[in-house]
């Protein structure tokens, strides 16, 4: 015999538990005292015959029981005699039982004589569903109770119409797309990845071909805004038009590059007639600096880089100021590794290249072997059939100065510089910082028109005034034309080297521009330059973005960086042709990462490690370096991205950097390291390499990683460890155990 219990039985009457609880009691039945008690079908029937609808049957006064009746909230109804078809309970009040009138409990006091047309209804409350599938709409619509214990349907909300065309104002983001189309997000991601081969998240910054195609495939019109406040050409605008008339010509800018020590700043300290290396550390320069000399009744304007990096970072910020390029190489010493470096920056920016071979004077000069180390470079002299112009000078003897000049003039004659010195000045940043005496002070070029004193100043995110205006010599000038360097004090915060700058009508203008260019700077931060990797080569060369691979090359040693060029350069087709920019033998370091940002290049590295600054540097960039320990493997990768058709990508991920400070000799495990974890960390289960002289020398696992004489997981930076490399002891002092480890990552194309 099947029990039904009483949660189940009032479920299937409609009413509540409680309610059905105690006309249990009403029928004798005291032992039902909770929803989980049973009856058995006959009790379970006699119970159902007193609910009919959910409400009570009239039971007669002789059948009830005499057990003691519990308190039963009642609701006294209004007097509708014509309008109260209800059946009522012939249930005579007790004492003490509750009643309601509107919604607040009173007390019926005891044997009120029985009242049949204003006898309380026991309303039985079923179970409440408050959400009604309408069948018409294909969901719920909500309900919510009345004043009269009814339910009343609530308002459906009004559907949104359709947008069918929006505006927006780049960097444009996964989310911001989202809540202009009103689409939701993850519809958005999931197309982008199922569609497109596109992984984005929430926040990743759309190209703007991109969001145009989800415009069409979404059927909305999408309007792409862009401020005219950070466009040059806003402020060219704004110039009077240049007249055949008012051009005149202009002085050249030439930038000293080299090895360092081969005398770039005595040549120029000797072109000058100064003596600025003696006031320098070391005979060093220290900053940038820009000086005008004047020869034959024209000008030529030097600067004085501390180097190609600087060159090359002024570059990538869009500064192209140099017309000429003047190669600096010890006739002594020949072709030294920065040599080659400021070579390949050189021609990285597509400038005329003059190569003084200095020091001629000293009693080992070879200026035939370094035209030929030059020529080796592709760097030709004229008297060989090749276009470079070769001057032998000497800063002591001022043996060849004239004569470097005179090139110099030459080669600018030929580039047939000129501009108007009649129209409002614009130019670039050459250096800039905060002097205690003067405020902020930055050392300027004025590329085109004249800067006067008091004109407003608007540059990159800053602004002023030019109040002082000191030139080369340190006197204060009133005005400075086309091609000269200046110093300009007042301006409201440092402004950038390699930063524009240009004169405005009015202040109030220029300070509004510098401070939309600060907020769209917040904004764009991570709306970084894409440079070109393996995995986006094949997207951008079907686009037609690409026509040229350019790779900056590093290998072990001399013999593979030829045979690694000669390979790359035979993949080169008749549509795509690849450019080694740089090659080299020892590590990757921030020079050549400096060089593939401002030439939108790949680092290739064969059996070499990349420096710790350099790394940082190629992600802060986003440019792309890989190492390889096959050529094959190098130059079949390319060949893949190259025609689309790379596979998933394994990704390494350097964990630190040990060094290693001494060396024990046991008889029983052999050499084991006592060391010290310059950065990041060093795990006993990480592969690690054994790097010596910026060349890897071994790779492999650790045997063990102590600290003192107990074992550890780990070792972070500033931390002393001993370790032992498993089945290898050729380790030295001074040595570097780089801990990485290799993560399996899927191509995506970047958007």
């Amino acid at each position: 015999m099947e029990k039904i219990r009483i949660s189940s039985l009032a479920k299937e009457l409609g009413v509540k538990s409680g309610i059905l609880i105690e006309k249990c009691h009403e029928k004798g039945l005291t032992h039902i005292t909770h929803h989980a008690n049973t009856l058995i079908p006959e009790q379970a029937e006699s119970i159902k015959q007193v609910f009919v609808g959910g409400v009570k049957k009239p039971v007669p006064a002789k059948e009830e029981p005499k057990v003691k009746a519990p308190v039963v909230t009642t609701v006294v109804e209004p007097k509708r005699e014509e309008k109260a078809p209800q059946v009522t309970p012939q249930v005579a009040p007790r004492s003490g039982v509750g009643s309601a009138q509107q919604g607040k409990m009173v007390r019926v006091p005891p044997k009120v004589p029985h009242q049949p047309q204003q006898s309380p209804v026991v309303r039985v409350t079923p179970v409440k569903t408050f959400w009604k599938r309408k069948p018409q709409h294909g969901g719920y619509m909500s309900k919510r109770r009345d004043s009269s214990g009814g339910y009343t349907e609530l308002k459906k909300a009004p559907i949104k119409e359709k947008v069918t065309k929006i505006a927006l104002e780049p960097p444009i983001t996964v989310k911001d797309l989202s809540s202009k189309m009103g689409i939701r997000a993850n519809e958005i991601i999931t197309k982008l990845l199922l569609e497109h081969n596109i992984r984005v998240t929430i926040n990743h910054i759309l190209s703007e071909e991109i969001v145009q195609l989800l415009g069409v495939e979404y059927g909305i019109v999408i309007e792409i805004k862009k401020k005219d406040t950070t466009d040059d050409r806003g402020f060219l605008s704004e110039q009077v038009p240049s007249k055949a008339e008012d051009m005149v010509y202009r002085a050249p800018i030439v930038t000293f590059l080299g090895h360092v020590d081969h005398g770039k700043t005595s040549l120029l300290d000797c072109i000058r007639m100064t003596n600025v290396a003696a006031g320098e550390v070391g005979g060093i320069t220290q900053h940038i600096g820009a000086y005008k000399v004047e020869l034959h009744g024209k000008h030529i304007v030097f600067l004085d880089t501390p180097g190609h990096e600087a060159f090359t970072a002024m570059r990538a910020r869009g500064a192209n100021i140099t017309d000429v390029v003047v190669l600096v190489v010890a006739a002594d010493d020949g072709v030294m590794p920065q040599t080659e470096e400021a070579l390949n920056h050189a021609k990285a920016a597509n400038v005329p290249i003059v190569v003084a071979l200095n020091k001629i004077d000293k009693p080992g000069a070879n200026p035939l072997r370094v035209k030929q180390q030059l020529a080796a470079l592709d760097l030709s002299p004229e008297e060989w059939g090749g276009k470079t112009q070769f001057v032998e000078t000497s800063a002591l003897t001022k043996k060849g100065i004239d004569v470097l000049l005179e090139r110099l003039l030459l080669e600018s004659e030929i580039l047939e510089l000129k501009a108007n010195p009649k129209v409002s000045a614009r130019g670039v940043v050459l250096e800039a910082h905060l002097s205690e005496g003067r405020g902020v002070v930055a050392s300027v070029l004025i590329q085109d028109g004249t800067l006067r004193q008091g004109d407003s100043i608007l540059c990159g995110k800053t602004f002023g005034k030019a109040r002082l205006m000191i030139n080369d010599k340190g006197l204060e000038v009133k005005e400075a034309g086309p091609a000269i360097p200046v110093s300009v004090s007042d301006f409201s915060s440092v402004p950038e080297a390699g930063d524009k700058f240009f004169v405005v009508k009015d202040i109030a203008k220029a300070r509004e521009i510098a401070q939309e260019r600060q907020q769209q700077q917040r904004e764009t931060s991570l709306a970084k330059y894409q440079h070109v990797t393996l995995d986006s080569l094949y997207s951008k060369i079907a686009e037609g973005k690409v026509k040229e691979i350019k790779v900056i090359l590093k290998a072990d040693f001399k013999g593979s960086v030829e045979v690694l060029k000669k390979s790359l350069e035979e993949l080169s087709t008749s549509e795509i042709k690849v450019k080694i920019l740089h090659c080299g033998v020892g590590g990757i370091s921030e020079s050549d990462v400096l060089l593939a940002d401002a030439s939108d290049a790949l680092v290739i590295g064969f059996y070499v490690a990349t420096e710790d600054k350099a790394r940082i540097l190629a992600e802060e960039k986003g440019v792309e370096i890989r190492h390889y320990k096959i050529i094959y493997d190098a130059t079949n990768e390319v060949k893949s991205a190259m025609e689309g058709m790379l596979e998933p990508e394994s990704k390494e991920v350097v964990l630190g950097q040990v060094e290693i400070r001494q060396v024990y000799g046991t008889s029983k495990y052999g050499n084991v390291a006592g060391c010290y974890v310059k950065s990041g960390k060093v795990t006993r289960n990480s592969n690690i390499r054994l790097i010596r002289g910026g060349i890897i020398i071994f790779e492999g696992k650790l045997e063990s990683l102590k600290i003192v004489k107990d074992d550890a997981k780990e070792v972070r930076a500033g931390f002393e460890c001993g370790l032992k490399i498993a089945n290898y002891d050729d380790i030295k002092p001074g040595d570097i155990v780089e801990s990485f480890e290799i993560q399996k990552i899927a191509r995506t194309l970047p958007v």
